[in-house]
């Protein structure tokens, strides 16, 4: 039986004054789904928080991201501490969304509970973002809220997005942000 071949990919290191932003470790999976699992992180992303299982399913959505697209999610972590914050990336999860999202690579982030308030998403997202620019050249980025979700349309707002449409995403209102590069 021949061997599979390997996609290598070189997933870049991004750091800011606090943050480490890197490439997800099989180590990140237990404070991943610890995470995930959080209804304080899920209640505006849907209405049950993930299990175990689909929190695996998203970590190998973000390695097959960057094999297979050259962009995908990073693990935030505190530099001084290397302690897991969170998760923050690109991704084209080819959303059935109207307008729709095809060409413009959609960014997200999400921080577990003990990193919300503190700045550290709107550092994260800013970093995603200057990597962005240099990767994706002129491109429009774009990202989904809920529109109760006050915390993450401030980060939006502070980090150069600005609201597009307002529409629905299975069913529940949502808004549409985007982003021209500078």
């Amino acid at each position: 039986m021949p061997q599979a071949s390997h996609l290598a990919v070189d997933i870049p290191t991004l750091e800011t004054a606090r943050l480490r932003l890197r490439a997800h470790r099989v180590e990140d999976f237990p404070e991943s789904a610890r995470m995930w699992s959080d209804p304080k992180v899920t209640r505006y992303i849907r209405p049950a928080p993930f299990s175990t299982e689909e929190t695996w399913s998203r970590l190998l959505r973000y390695v097959g991201h960057w094999t297979l697209l050259g962009f995908g999610y990073w693990a935030i972590e505190q530099k001084e501490t290397g302690t897991f914050l969170g998760e923050v990336g690109f991704v084209d999860y080819k959303r059935d969304l109207t307008p729709s999202l095809e060409g413009m690579p959609e960014i997200g982030w999400v921080l577990a509970p003990h990193a919300h308030g503190k700045g550290f998403a709107t550092e994260a997202v800013g970093a995603a973002i200057g990597w962005g620019d240099s990767h994706f050249g002129r491109k429009r980025t774009a990202c989904i809220i809920a529109p109760e979700n006050a915390a993450s349309i401030r980060v939006a707002g502070k980090c150069g997005y600005s609201e597009f449409q307002r529409t629905t995403y299975h069913g529940d209102p949502t808004l549409m942000y985007v982003r021209d590069p500078s």
